[in-house]
């Protein structure tokens, strides 16, 4: 099954070079391209892409509006997001997060990181990665205040809903660990670990990998 991605830049030299990496890969396609916030929304509610890749900053709507917009917790039915970024702008990312993003990727990060956090917001998963996520949330929970009007994911929740086995997947999450590392990190099965993750999404009311690694960090569950 091939993956329809919609790319959103103002920066048409960015989107060409996302598009190159992207379309090298036998499993994705680019259907669009967007170069202001505005258009992106028309075109992915339009086109229903299966991930749409939003810039931070753009024209018209940036990308946390973008991002709420398609995949926040009042729509519908919402779209998969994976917001691009660069380290400097970590405050704008935290109104995203709350939106409803998918996953994060930096510019910089590299052809493999890309194509990693588009096939897993397509899997209906997040990419949570050390080099990428965990950073980010650790500088963006202890710096930023939610955005207004936006209810942090997990609210209300406390650790002691968790059972000790669970806590311990929501901490590797947090640090970024992959469900397949998980498991062999605790000496469990690959669906037993499925199986917690969904278990604290239902307990927390936590919708993907990128909130429950969010509420660890507020938390305080992992070392900072």
């Amino acid at each position: 099954m091939t993956i329809s991605v919609l790319l959103a830049d103002d920066q048409p030299m960015v989107r060409n070079g996302l598009r190159v990496i992207l379309e090298d890969q036998p499993d994705i396609a680019v259907v669009a391209e967007a170069s202001d916030g505005a258009e992106a929304v028309t075109l992915a509610r339009r086109l229903r892409p299966d991930v749409c890749l939003v810039d931070i900053r753009m024209p018209r709507l940036d990308g946390i509006e973008v991002t709420r917009t398609l995949a926040g917790p009042d729509v519908a039915d919402p779209l998969r997001v994976v917001v691009v970024t660069t380290f400097d702008l970590d405050e704008y990312v935290y109104g995203a997060l709350r939106g409803g993003a998918a996953g994060f990727v930096l510019k910089d990060a590299g052809p493999a990181l890309l194509v990693e956090a588009v096939r897993a917001a397509h899997a209906g998963d997040a990419l949570v990665s050390p080099s990428v996520t965990v950073r980010l949330l650790r500088h963006l929970t202890t710096t930023a205040p939610p955005a207004a009007g936006v209810n942090p994911p997990g609210g209300g929740a406390t650790a002691r809903t968790l059972s000790e086995r669970e806590t311990e997947v929501v901490r590797a999450i947090a640090h970024g660990r992959t469900n397949l590392e998980i498991g062999a990190e605790l000496f469990i099965a690959l669906s037993t670990v499925k199986g917690h993750v969904a278990a604290v999404q239902a307990k927390l009311g936590l919708r993907n990998r990128v909130e429950i690694a969010a509420w660890a960090w507020e938390n305080r569950m992992v070392g900072r």
